[in-house]
C-alpha cells in the first residue's frame, strides 16, 4: 500500500538526501533534501564537480580518485567532510553510500545516498537518554497505547507489580487496581487522551501482589505525540508516596492534637465549678478526639471532704471492694445511638445494669480496667461493649499534683480509627489539664469556704441594736467564682448611749484579705473601747495596718495618743509572721453618733462618702475629707461633725455597691442617691430597694451596706445639771438623781444610784477641776455621767486595811454593770451604767464582794 511519508517521519530526523553523478563525473541530479542538507539549490550545483564543490582542498586529490573508482563500477561507503558553499572551514560530516548505476545508453554513472552524521549522533544520544530515563528511573514508568493497554513498562514498575518489564505489555489498569480505583484511573486516562491536558499528583490506593499493606501512589499523566504531533499514547510516572502519606497523616494528627490542646487551654478551667470543668473537657474531646466520653469524679471531692481523693489511704481501702465511690458528672456523645442518660437517683447501680447514668454514684470493680487505671495512674484499654457498638476505649486517670481526682473515658465507635500511641498521649494530657483545673477549683473552694466562714464570723451577729438609732444592714459576699474580699461593717456601743458605726474594705482578695479584715475590725473595737475620737481611732488604725505588712513589727508609733494605742500597734506587729512583707491597704469610715444631741462625728480614711437623706430632702453625699487609705501613713485624718435631723437616714457602704467594670463610680453614686427615696419606709425595705435598684453586678465584689435612721433620745429621757465646785454639791447631786429616778419610775435603782453618784461627785471635787456636770440618760440601760475639767483619769486600786479611803471606785465597779472614763474636749467624763429593773429580785452580794468594799 502506497502512502506518503508524513512530516516528522524518521527520514526527517536522520536527514537523508540523494544526488546522482553522470558519466562525466559531474552532478547530474540534485534532490531537494540535498539542497536542504548542503544549503545549495539545484540550479547552482547541477553540472559541478562534487569534489571541487564540497570537499576541502587537501582531500580533493583523493576524492577525484574515489570518483573514478565509482564510475568504474565499484561501490563505496565512507565518511566525507563537507562544507557549504562560500563557507570555510569544514561545516559538517556526511556518511555517503555510493552505488554504481548505468544510463539507458549503458554508460557508467553513480547514485549517492547522503546521511548527516550529526543528526544520526543526536538520534543515538536521544535514544540512549530515553532508554536510560525509562529503564533506570527509580520511579515506575509506564506507557499506555491509544487503546489504554500497557505498551511499555520499566523495571521499577515491574518490581512493584511482579514479573519482568516485558510481561506487562498488553495489560490494563484493572490488572493492578481495585475496581473503584481502576475506573477512576481509566476515566483520567481517557480525559488526558482526549484533551491533552496533563494530570499531576493523581492519588491512587492499592496493594502490591503478595502484600496486604495498603499502598499510596502519586501518578503524573501526560499525552505522548509523534514527531508530526500525532498522539500515540499516554505516559505515566508513578511514585510510591506511602511513607509521605503516613507522614502527612501523622502531621495532620499532630496538628489536630495541637489544636485540641490549644482549645483545651482556652476552654477548660474557665469556671471554678467542678462539674462545669468536667463538661468543658468533654466539649473539647467530643467529637474532635472521640465519639463518646464520660467523666467520673470521686464523691468525696464533690462533697468537700478534707482528705484528698486518690490518696494512699483511699487506694488501700479500694483493695477490699473495688474503687471508692465516684459520681458520673459529665457525659457526651457524637452518636445518636448513644445519647447520655441521666440518673433518677444517686444510688449505686447494681452489677450488670449497664454503664452509670449521669449523676449516679457508683464503684468500679476491683479487677476492672477503670479501677486499675485509678490505682496505677496509667492509661488502660477497656474492651468494647457487648453490643459491639464501641470499638475501643481509653480509661485515663485524672491526676493533678500527685493526686487522683477522678477518671475520664474516651471511646471511639466502629468505623472510626482506633486509638494509637499518639492518641494515648493526647488523652493523658487532656485529662491532666482538666485534673489540674478541678483540683485547683477544689482547693479554691476549700479556701473560699474557710475565708467566708472567717469573714462571716467577724461580722456583727444578728441585727445590731443602738440607742437612738434604727439599724439595718446587708452583707453580700462575692459568688463562688470570685475570691472572698475584705469588706466589713460594725456597730459598737460606746459609753453614754453613743454608737460607733464602722464600714471598711481591705484592698485585695482571698484568705489573707479576710484575715487582715478581722485584725482591723478587732483593732477598731479595741480602740473604740478606749473611747478615742474618730480621727484618733483611724490614725491608730493606720499604724495597725502598716504593722500588718511589716515583718517583726518594725513600724514605730508616730501618733500623739496615749500608751494604749501605741501598745495595740506593737501587739499587732508582733502577731504577724516574721517573713510576711506585704503591704495591706484598707479604706474605712468611722462615725460616732450621740443620741442626746443627734450629732454624728465622722472620720474618713480613703473611703466613699456616707449618704444622708433628711425628711423631705433629696439624698446627698456628706462632704467629708476622704484622707488617705489605712496603711499609707500620711497626713492626719480630719473630723467633721454633722447634726442630723430626726428621721434622717444615714447610709454607709463599700465600693461593691456603686462601682463595677460596666460603669464609672460617679454613675454608681448617682444611682445610689436616686435609690435612697422614701426614707420614711421601713428600713429593711429601703435596704432591699437599694440592692435591687442599683446595677451592682453582684458577684464581682463583696457588698456591705449599713443604714441607720436617726431617732434621738426624748427630752424626758435625759437629766442634765451643772453643779458648783463646793462640798454641798454632793448632796445636791444625790437629790437630783433621786428625783429623776422617781420621775422615771426607777425606784429600785435609787439607793444604788445615789451611792455611786455621791462617790463620783466626791472624786470630781477632790481630784478634778472646774464646774461639775451631772447627766442621767435613760434608754435600754441607765447611764450616769459626771463631767469636770480635770485631765487626770481615775484609776481603780485596792485599798489597804489601814486606808481610810480609796474604795469609791471599787464600789462603782462592784455595784454597776459597767463603768469607765473618757476624755472630753474640756476635761473628762466618768460614767457608770445600771441595768433597768426587769421585775426579778436583785442578786445578793457574796461575802467576798462585801468584804472587798472595806
Amino acid at each position: 500500500m502506497w502512502q506518503s511519508s508524513p512530516p516528522g517521519s524518521i527520514y526527517d530526523y536522520i536527514r537523508v538526501a540523494s544526488f546522482s553523478i553522470g558519466p562525466d563525473g559531474l552532478i547530474e541530479q540534485w534532490s531537494r533534501r540535498a539542497a536542504g542538507l548542503f544549503g545549495i539549490p539545484a540550479e547552482k550545483v547541477v553540472g559541478m564537480d562534487p569534489v571541487e564543490a564540497f570537499m576541502p582542498a587537501e582531500l580533493r586529490m583523493d576524492g577525484h580518485r574515489r570518483v573514478r573508482e565509482i564510475l568504474d563500477g565499484r561501490e563505496w561507503t565512507g565518511l566525507v567532510p563537507f562544507r557549504i558553499q562560500d563557507e570555510d572551514p569544514v561545516h559538517g560530516l556526511a556518511e555517503i553510500y555510493v552505488m554504481p548505476s548505468e544510463t539507458k545508453t549503458g554508460e557508467r554513472a553513480a547514485l549517492c545516498i547522503v546521511v548527516d552524521v550529526r543528526a544520526l549522533r543526536r538520534i543515538e544520544t536521544d535514544l540512549a537518554a530515553s532508554q536510560a530515563i525509562f529503564g533506570q528511573s527509580p520511579f515506575g514508568f509506564v506507557l499506555f497505547g491509544m487503546d489504554l493497554t500497557v505498551v511499555r513498562a520499566n523495571q521499577r514498575f515491574a518490581t512493584v507489580f511482579g514479573g519482568r518489564a516485558a510481561d506487562h505489555r498488553g495489560r490494563t489498569v484493572d490488572d493492578y487496581l481495585s475496581r473503584p480505583e481502576a475506573d477512576r484511573l481509566t476515566a483520567m486516562l481517557e480525559r488526558v487522551l482526549a484533551t491533552g491536558a496533563s494530570v499531576t499528583d493523581l492519588q491512587l490506593v492499592g496493594t502490591a501482589p503478595g502484600d496486604s499493606e495498603t499502598r499510596h501512589w502519586s501518578m503524573n499523566l501526560y499525552r505522548v505525540h509523534s514527531g508530526s504531533g500525532r498522539p500515540i499514547g499516554i505516559a505515566g510516572l508513578a511514585t510510591d508516596v506511602t511513607r509521605r502519606h503516613i507522614a502527612a497523616r501523622e502531621a495532620a494528627s499532630a496538628r489536630r492534637n495541637l489544636a485540641l490542646l490549644n482549645e483545651a487551654s482556652a476552654r477548660i478551667g474557665n469556671s471554678l465549678d467542678l462539674e462545669t470543668t468536667a463538661r468543658e473537657l468533654l466539649d473539647v474531646a467530643v467529637p474532635g478526639f472521640c465519639d463518646l466520653a464520660s467523666v467520673d469524679l470521686y464523691q468525696g471531692l464533690l462533697t468537700g471532704d478534707d482528705a484528698p481523693p486518690g490518696s494512699w489511704d483511699s487506694l488501700r481501702q479500694e483493695s477490699f471492694g473495688g474503687s471508692a465511690e465516684l459520681r458520673r458528672v459529665a457525659l457526651a456523645s457524637a452518636v445518636s445511638d448513644a445519647l447520655p442518660v441521666t440518673a433518677t437517683d444517686t444510688g449505686v447501680p447494681a452489677p450488670g445494669t449497664g454503664p452509670p447514668a449521669l449523676g449516679a454514684v457508683h464503684r468500679f470493680s476491683y479487677n476492672s480496667p477503670c479501677a486499675m487505671a485509678l490505682r496505677t495512674r496509667r492509661v488502660e484499654d477497656v474492651p468494647g461493649d457487648e453490643r459491639g457498638f464501641v470499638q475501643s476505649t481509653l480509661a485515663v486517670p485524672m491526676v493533678a499534683h500527685d493526686t487522683v481526682v477522678g477518671l475520664v473515658q474516651f471511646s471511639r465507635t466502629k468505623g472510626s480509627e482506633p486509638f494509637g500511641e499518639r492518641d494515648r498521649a493526647l488523652a493523658t494530657e487532656l485529662a491532666a489539664r482538666a485534673a489540674v483545673c478541678i483540683d485547683n477549683a477544689r482547693l479554691y473552694r476549700r479556701e473560699h469556704e474557710r475565708a467566708l466562714i472567717l469573714q462571716r464570723s467577724l461580722l456583727p451577729p444578728g441585727d445590731p441594736v443602738a440607742a437612738g438609732l434604727d439599724i439595718a444592714c446587708r452583707y453580700l459576699p462575692g459568688n463562688t467564682a470570685t475570691e472572698v474580699g475584705g469588706d466589713w461593717f460594725d456597730v459598737i456601743e460606746l459609753p453614754g448611749h453613743r454608737t460607733a458605726l464602722v464600714v471598711g474594705d481591705v484592698m485585695g482578695r482571698g484568705l489573707r484579705a479576710a484575715v487582715a479584715m478581722g485584725e482591723l475590725r478587732t483593732a477598731v473595737r479595741t480602740l473604740a473601747l478606749l473611747d478615742l475620737e474618730p480621727a484618733e481611732v483611724l490614725s491608730a488604725l493606720d499604724e495597725v495596718a502598716r504593722g500588718l505588712g511589716t515583718p517583726g513589727g518594725g513600724t514605730s508609733s508616730s501618733n500623739g495618743f496615749g500608751g494604749g494605742a501605741q501598745w495595740l500597734s506593737r501587739a499587732a506587729h508582733k502577731s504577724r509572721e516574721a517573713d510576711l512583707s506585704e503591704v495591706y491597704l484598707a479604706t474605712c469610715v468611722y462615725a460616732v453618733y450621740d443620741p442626746v444631741t443627734r450629732r454624728c462625728t465622722f472620720a474618713n480614711a480613703g473611703h466613699l462618702p456616707p449618704a444622708v437623706v433628711e425628711p423631705g430632702q433629696p439624698a446627698m453625699l456628706l462632704d467629708i475629707p476622704p484622707g488617705m487609705p489605712l496603711g499609707v501613713g500620711s497626713e492626719p485624718v480630719e473630723e467633721v461633725e454633722v447634726e442630723l435631723k430626726e428621721g434622717a437616714l444615714l447610709a454607709l457602704y463599700t465600693d461593691g455597691l456603686v462601682e463595677s467594670r460596666d460603669h464609672p463610680l460617679d454613675e454608681g453614686l448617682d444611682a445610689l442617691r436616686s435609690a435612697l427615696v422614701e426614707p420614711e419606709r421601713p428600713l429593711e425595705d429601703v435596704c432591699d430597694r437599694v440592692l435591687t435598684t442599683l446595677d451592682t453586678r453582684h458577684g464581682e465584689d463583696d457588698i456591705a451596706l449599713l443604714m441607720a435612721r436617726i431617732q434621738g433620745l426624748p427630752v424626758d429621757a435625759v437629766g442634765d445639771w451643772r453643779l458648783p465646785r463646793e462640798p454641798r454639791s454632793v448632796g445636791r447631786a444625790r437629790e437630783l438623781a433621786r428625783g429623776q429616778l422617781l420621775a422615771w419610775d426607777l425606784e429600785e435603782l435609787v439607793d444604788t444610784t445615789e451611792l455611786l453618784v455621791s462617790e463620783l461627785v466626791t472624786n470630781a471635787l477632790r481630784y478634778g477641776e472646774g464646774e461639775i456636770r451631772l447627766r442621767l440618760l435613760r434608754d435600754r440601760t441607765l447611764v450616769c455621767e459626771v463631767w469636770d475639767a480635770g485631765l487626770v483619769q481615775p484609776r481603780r486600786r485596792r485599798a489597804r486595811d489601814t486606808d481610810e479611803g480609796g474604795r469609791g471606785l471599787q464600789l462603782v465597779g462592784m455595784l454597776s454593770e459597767a463603768w469607765g472614763a473618757r476624755r472630753t474636749p474640756r476635761g473628762k467624763t466618768v460614767w457608770f451604767e445600771l441595768a433597768l429593773p426587769d421585775g426579778e429580785p436583785a442578786a445578793e452580794r457574796t461575802v467576798e464582794q462585801l468584804l472587798s468594799m472595806f
